[in-house]
């Protein structure tokens, strides 16, 4: 185990030095933003559906209204960039406390269908609210200056930040994953009625990691607003949700690199194939979702890291 701990931190290396020589590469910095902003996304659902085991079809809820929030925040009553992140944040995050009392007395597709119900309660009254721009959206949200200080115009400055965020936030889900509470959660996704005889309070450790995943999806949110300069309803719209589902899957569930991958993998396929096919590239990429369900059932890092145990199995019963 040493040897695959060793081997994982320096893949985790090689990737952050990639990550940040990336734009001196020729890589478009705005799309490597995207990227890690939809990654962040990713984790962040990873958290609830991959290490706690429950399935939520309305986390675009928690992306969309941060994103809005700190638009809105930013645009109009001119907060700092770092005080609208943290705005979006603090409000996805009590949005997901709202959502999670309700949704966890449930398990299973009852869990899913009620997220998804107040997922678009959320889409409609972003809709109808006088601050969101209804169906045209918040535009021209400016980046600000960091601290008042640093601008983040620069596309270069800004792709730091961001990097430097994702980094922060997959830290901390690989934290809070090896942490005695990410044992527990693992334990509830295992067996809930183990857990609860053990004499944990399940419902309490299910909405604190519903809390921390919206927390985390919001500021996803906000990052994308500030990159992108605006917020529009397919942010809080259900397919985003299923946008962040078709991520994880692909990447592998309960694995920590799989939904970066998954994200990288959606975002280069809709950006290079936007322009080419249209909307056929939802088509597209449902296709490679579907083949890789068959072929790759854990997911492209899920079934890579299944090969190297069986490899070091067979190596151990050599030896």
């Amino acid at each position: 185990m040493n040897q695959a701990n060793k081997l994982l931190r320096v893949t985790y290396l090689l990737l952050l030095m990639l990550a940040l020589l990336a734009p001196m590469l020729g890589l478009y910095p705005v799309f490597v933003m995207k990227l890690l902003c939809f990654a962040i996304f990713a984790c962040a659902f990873n958290l609830l559906l991959g290490f706690t085991g429950l399935l939520s079809f309305g986390h675009a809820a928690f992306f969309g209204s941060a994103a809005y929030i700190t638009g809105y925040l930013i645009k109009s009553q001119n907060f700092t960039p770092e005080l609208g992140m943290v705005a979006g944040m603090i409000g996805a995050g009590l949005i997901g406390l709202l959502v999670g009392l309700v949704a966890i007395r449930r398990q299973g597709i009852y869990f899913a269908m009620i997220t998804m119900a107040i997922g678009q309660m959320v889409y409609f009254v972003c809709l109808q609210a006088p601050f969101t721009g209804g169906e045209d959206g918040l535009q021209g949200v400016p980046r600000g200056a960091l601290f008042g200080v640093l601008s983040l115009q620069s596309d270069t400055v800004m792709y730091y930040l961001v990097v430097a965020i994702f980094v922060a936030c997959f830290l901390a889900i690989s934290r809070i994953v090896h942490s005695p509470f990410g044992q527990v959660l693992k334990m509830i996704r295992e067996n809930e009625p183990r857990a609860i005889s053990l004499g944990y309070q399940v419902d309490r450790y299910k909405l604190l990691a519903f809390v921390l995943s919206a927390a985390l999806t919001g500021l996803a949110g906000s990052l994308k607003t500030l990159i992108m300069g605006f917020a529009t309803l397919s942010d809080v719209h259900w397919s985003m949700s299923g946008e962040v589902i078709l991520m994880t899957l692909l990447g592998g569930v309960g694995t920590f690199f799989g939904p970066v991958t998954g994200a990288g993998i959606v975002i280069a396929l809709q950006d290079t194939l936007a322009d080419k096919v249209g909307s056929w590239v939802n088509v597209i990429i449902g296709v490679i979702f579907v083949l890789c369900v068959l072929a790759f059932r854990k997911g492209i890092i899920g079934e890579l890291q299944a090969w190297l145990e069986r490899r070091r199995a067979v190596a151990s019963a050599k030896a």
